[in-house]
């Protein structure tokens, strides 16, 4: 291990982060060193790959942790100034979105596991309730997705018309809607099934078919199909 305080451009070549990433690849980095890499600097006291670290332990060393952390929890750690939070914040988030949009790049959604996955790779993380919708054509091609509403730490408004029109924007002719819960329990709420419902009423009246309802968390999903609701 290097000595506290020694910085990282006095090290062996070979031990530094951005010198190993070039060298051999990313996936040779640990996630310590990575994350020094997004820092950039350390400070008096220490230097990068130390605050990286302490970082990854506010997160208690899971990176679906740290992906919950805000600026100002980042900002918790001495050294770590908003400068570097907000860097942080914003390199976590690209991931995120990486993770979640693979699938509305695919050409044609087959299942409601594969729904799941995208939806968790954009919205587990969030701290408040955020009520979303995916617009599919009659063979489930995606035609957009979009946030529809924000909520408290437990619950959101979705309004039916918000949701109807913002399927009639994109042609769609089929949805799948999407909410997360922070709290990470999966059961559908009273509320849940209720709002389900009216969209599933409203949205026959233009001749759309709701495919699906999909709760996520990062203890994993629900589905509305697949249980039966729907």
């Amino acid at each position: 291990m290097q000595a506290k305080n020694y910085p990282i451009k006095d090290w062996a070549e070979d031990d530094r982060p951005r010198e190993k990433l070039l060298s051999k690849n990313p996936y040779s980095l640990s996630n310590s060193e990575l994350l020094a890499i997004i820092i950039n600097n350390g400070t008096r006291g220490k230097n990068a790959l130390e605050l990286a670290r302490d970082i990854l332990r506010l997160g208690d060393d899971s990176l679906d942790r740290l992906g919950q952390l805000s600026v100002k929890n980042m900002m918790e750690i001495k050294g770590i100034g908003q400068a570097k939070a907000i860097t942080i914040v914003a390199a976590l988030e690209l991931g995120r979105r990486r993770e979640g949009h693979t699938l509305l790049n695919r050409k044609r959604i087959q299942s409601s596991k594969e729904i799941a996955v995208c939806f968790q790779g954009l919205l587990k993380d969030l701290s408040r309730e955020v009520f979303a919708a995916l617009f599919l054509t009659r063979s489930n091609k995606v035609k957009g997705f979009k946030i529809l509403s924000e909520g408290g730490i437990s619950a959101t408004i979705a309004d039916p018309r918000l949701v109807l029109g913002s399927a009639l924007e994109y042609n769609a002719v089929n949805i799948v809607l999407c909410h997360n819960h922070p709290s990470g329990s999966l059961r559908p709420s009273r509320a849940d099934e209720e709002i389900t419902a009216k969209i599933q009423g409203a949205a026959r009246y233009f001749d759309i078919k709701v495919l699906d309802h999909v709760i996520v968390s990062c203890e994993g999903y629900y589905s509305f199909a697949d249980e039966g609701m729907l």
